[in-house]
Order: C-alpha cells, then sequence, then structure tokens
C-alpha cells in the first residue's frame, strides 16, 4: 500500500505531492495524461494581495461580494491572509511570475476586485508554467499512473474508513491502490454542459465517487459561468481570460453597442454571474456579442494564448473583435471538506476544485482557485507530516490485477444529450419549469441502479458519474428557491436573506438537507 494516494493531477495535487515529506510513498493517479487537466489551461494567474495599497482585508471583501456573502468567513480570512505567503514562496522557488522593469511581480486586475492584485506567469499561461514546475519538482517517492480511472472508493467497513480506490486500465483491467490517506483531487464538472472552458476529463468524477461512497456533497446548485468563450461556428473553442477585460477590452453587440453600460458600477469587470447573464440576455434576443479589443496595446505579445486559439479557429484579430458567449468554467460545490480537505468519510480527503470549502461561496472571485489549489496542497501536506507516521510493513494485502470482466452497456442517453439538456434546463438561467423537467427526466433514467460499476466500461462509468452529478446540480437548484451568485432562477430572481447561510446538502440514498449553522432539516426529495 501506499501512505498518501492521489487520485488527479491538477495544481491541488501536484502542491501536496511536492510537499509530502520524502520518507512516505506518494501515488497519483490520474484518468488521462498528468497535463490533461483544468489547472494545466488555466490562462488567468493568482489573487494575493501583495500591491502597495492592497491588504488582504481588501480581498477578502472582494472575495465575499463575488460570493454573495454566502462564503465562510472563517475560511476565507485564512486562505486570503496565507496568500502573499504563498506567491513569495513559489517566486522564491521557482521565479516563474511576470515581472515589471524593475524586478517586482507584474500585477493584473480581473472581475470583482477592487485593487491589481494577480500575478501571472508567460502572460496568459499561467496554469502551464505552473503546472510545469510542479512535474519538474516530483521526486523519486512519488509514482504517477497516468491513463488509470479511478472509479469507486474502497471502504473498510470495520474501521468505517476509506482505504483506497478501484480503478481500471485502458483495456479494462481492474486494479486495487490502497493508501493511509486517499485524497480525492479530480477536478469540478464542466463537462456536463455543451458550453464549457474546461478541460474533457473534467466530468464530476471525484464527486460522484465521493457520493456513491456516503460523503457528504454541498452547494451544488453554484455553477459559475464564465462570460468570455471564443464563440466559432456553433461551438465554444476555448477561453478568452478575464484580464483581456482587465485590460481594457470592452463587450459589444454587432453595431458596437457596450451592453455592459448601466448594469453594474463595475461595467465589464463586474462579478461573472453579472456578465453571464448580461450576454445571455442578449444572445437569447437573436444578438451576437463580441469582446472588442482594440483599446489593447499589443494584444498578441500580451496575450500569446490566447492569440493561438483565435488565429487557429479563424478569428482576424486586426479586425478587433472575438466573438464570445459564456459557458460552464467552475463549480463552486463539490464534496464538503474542512480548510485542510477532511471529508465526513474518515481517511478520505478532498482538494482543489472537487472540494467545497466554503471559500467561493456563492459565486468564485477570478484567480482565486489556483490560489485554493495551493493553499489545499500545502496544509495537508503539512497536517499529513505532522500527523502521520512512516508505515511500516502492509495492513493491506494488494490484489493482483483483476482481468477484464464480461462488460455490461449502460443505456443511459448518449452524453451529448445530457449537455444540451443541462445548458438548457439548469445553466445561466433557470426556472422551476425547467428544473423539475430535468429533474424529472433523469429520476427515469434510474441512475440508483448503477451500484456495482465493475462491469462497465471506462466510458459508460464516466456518462454514470456525469449522469449522477447532474442530478446533484439539478436537485440542489430546485430546491434554493431564490437567485445568488451562479445560481439564477427567472421564477426568484432575488436574493432572499432567509437562504443566505443556508447550504443544501446530499448524501447517498436521496437525503438532502438544508444546513443551517448547527440547525439540520430533512427535505423531501
Amino acid at each position: 500500500m501506499d501512505d498518501i494516494l492521489i487520485i488527479g493531477s491538477g495544481v491541488a495535487a501536484l502542491r501536496l505531492a511536492t510537499l509530502i515529506s520524502q520518507d512516505k510513498n506518494v501515488r497519483i493517479l490520474t484518468k488521462s495524461f498528468i497535463k490533461n487537466t483544468n489547472s494545466y489551461m488555466a490562462q488567468g494567474g493568482i489573487a494575493a494581495a501583495i500591491g502597495i495599497h492592497d491588504d488582504p482585508s481588501k480581498h477578502f471583501a472582494d472575495t465575499l461580494e463575488a460570493g454573495r456573502f454566502h462564503n465562510d468567513e472563517e475560511i476565507v480570512r485564512e486562505i486570503l491572509n496565507e496568500a502573499p505567503l504563498l506567491i513569495q514562496e513559489l517566486s522564491k522557488e521557482g521565479n516563474i511570475f511576470d515581472q515589471t522593469e524593475d524586478g517586482n511581480l507584474l500585477l493584473g486586475l480581473e472581475g470583482a476586485h477592487s485593487e491589481k492584485r494577480i500575478v501571472h506567469s508567460g502572460g496568459d499561461a499561467t496554469g502551464k508554467n505552473l503546472i510545469d514546475y510542479l512535474i519538474r519538482n516530483l521526486t523519486d517517492n512519488i509514482r504517477m499512473e497516468e491513463n488509470t480511472f479511478a472509479y469507486q472508493l474502497i471502504l473498510d467497513q470495520k474501521q468505517k474508513r476509506c482505504i483506497g480506490v478501484k480503478a481500471k486500465s485502458g483495456d479494462g483491467t481492474i486494479r486495487h491502490f490502497y493508501g493511509e490517506y486517499v485524497v480525492l483531487a479530480t477536478g469540478g464538472c464542466g463537462q456536463l454542459y455543451s458550453y464549457s472552458s474546461g478541460a474533457p476529463t473534467v466530468t464530476g468524477d471525484g464527486i460522484a465517487m465521493a457520493y456513491l461512497a456516503g460523503a457528504e456533497i454541498s452547494d451544488m446548485e453554484f455553477i459559475q459561468f464564465h462570460p468570455t468563450l471564443l464563440y466559432k461556428n456553433g461551438e465554444t473553442k476555448g477561453l478568452i481570460s478575464e484580464a483581456v477585460r482587465g485590460e481594457g477590452a470592452v463587450l459589444v453587440t454587432a453595431d458596437g453597442t457596450p451592453i455592459m453600460e448601466g448594469v453594474h458600477p463595475m461595467k465589464d469587470l463586474a462579478p461573472r454571474h453579472v456578465v453571464s447573464q448580461t450576454i445571455f440576455n442578449y444572445t437569447e434576443k437573436g444578438q451576437d456579442v463580441y469582446l472588442d479589443i482594440s483599446a489593447i496595446r499589443d494584444f498578441k505579445q500580451r496575450f500569446p494564448s490566447i492569440t493561438a486559439i483565435c488565429e487557429y479557429n479563424g478569428v482576424n484579430l486586426l479586425e478587433g473583435r472575438i466573438p464570445v458567449v459564456p459557458g460552464s468554467h467552475f463549480s463552486m460545490g463539490g464534496i464538503k471538506t474542512d480548510l485542510i480537505g477532511r471529508t465526513s468519510i474518515n481517511g478520505l480527503f478532498a482538494i482543489g476544485e472537487a472540494a467545497c470549502t466554503g471559500l467561493h461561496g456563492a459565486n468564485r472571485l477570478a484567480s482565486n482557485s489556483l490560489l485554493e489549489g495551493l493553499y489545499q496542497g500545502k496544509r495537508l501536506s503539512q497536517w499529513i507530516n505532522k500527523n502521520m507516521e512512516k508505515t511500516l510493513g502492509v495492513r493491506h494485502r494488494v490484489p493482483k490485477p483483476i482481468q477484464p470482466v464480461q462488460e455490461k452497456k449502460s443505456v443511459l442517453p448518449d452524453v451529448q444529450v445530457l449537455k444540451e439538456r443541462m445548458m438548457k434546463m439548469v445553466g445561466i438561467v433557470r426556472s422551476k419549469e425547467l428544473l423539475e423537467d430535468q429533474k424529472n427526466w433523469l429520476q427515469q433514467l434510474h441512475l440508483n441502479a448503477f451500484i456495482e460499476l465493475d462491469s462497465y466500461s471506462i466510458e459508460d462509468i464516466n456518462a454514470i458519474f456525469m449522469y449522477i452529478t447532474a442530478y446533484l446540480i439539478t436537485d440542489a437548484a430546485w430546491h434554493r428557491t431564490e437567485s445568488r451568485g451562479g445560481h439564477y432562477r427567472s421564477d426568484f430572481p432575488n436574493e432572499d436573506e432567509n437562504w443566505c447561510r443556508e447550504t443544501i446538502i446530499h448524501k447517498r440514498k436521496g437525503e438532502v438537507m438544508v444546513k443551517h449553522e448547527q440547525a439540520e432539516t430533512a427535505l423531501v426529495n
């Protein structure tokens, strides 16, 4: 067995692995290649209050405002106070961040931030450079298993703890992996929507696995839709970073009318849910929306990755406009954890976008996600290094790989049907009618029948997880009868203070609870 078993290979997973004491054995399982993650694709930077006129208290206020005060304030304060140190440590270790001519860190501005506090690397290649740096620092005690699809948590009922996972190789061979600590760092669920900025691997695997094992799942109704995905020939082709608007780009209609005038005091740098809903209102009326970049000097030098995406997809940047639509970008909800990453199942941890710590509230502030991953990786590594003695011997005998079994075939509709329905029914604008339509459709598929997964192919298990996660989002959105952050209902268009501190928790067997501070109330599902 391993000391630490990590599922996923994004920033939270790799930062954890690199900081674990080298006398401990670490194994990383990833369903695809190590770099096929949202973290690697991240164009935006990392937020930290390190400017002369900035302070963590300002960062704190901006995070609560963006999260519509649904955040856990204690956790927000802890992470944001640590943020400057995290950036300082990385700067000393790897020197990967962009600097000014006089050697200071170059700070950018993004939506809903009151100060310039975003550090970048390579202009718009922060995620790539950060992941490359962490990969270079993987040590000999860390083993990487690529193209290994984890699909079921192994629980020791006597000890009442998680002790490992089942996983499949590409040929269908089933393998068992055991760990003293099991960490889910599988990312969010952006690929549940037809328009998405996420990597193709981000399909809610860890959330679904944790749910099936009995862990608490929290805040699934809060999905952030990034306002500006490149839109060409009826499809989204990649993310256009919020940093572009931070440098002066403006959202306009075909005739050049600015669409954010009079909508919000911060105009094009308003919180993402405000901008996304505004663009959605125009596109629903048949009007195209563009990002006017004509005011940005040296655009190609400032944003080389975005330039490459645009040119590859036939967008002429000399015209000064990029066609955009909103698409799913980040899940504020996930596996409920504390600050360290501990879930409601002993021995099971979750970090990164798969987890819900309460940092983001109802809507994530731009560039707080890589920050959260760095923080959680460091914090959990410190806790493990302090609390775990070197494992001696093997507590669990590791079985030989099980040969591929006779496969069953899932009868679920094609996942593209799910993606389109989620975008329409549980997307940027929701209503009771749309949510009930989607909820009833999902219930008729009898998702609770997909418990024994060994006989299904990797493709089918992946689809099953997508459908289960879609149900958790839909049901949570149906229960929350207000609009807040990334959750907007046309039939309840305003925030309701009675819902502000209430959290919708899903547990296995259809239990849904609304938690308000210490109170729990069971809801009929």
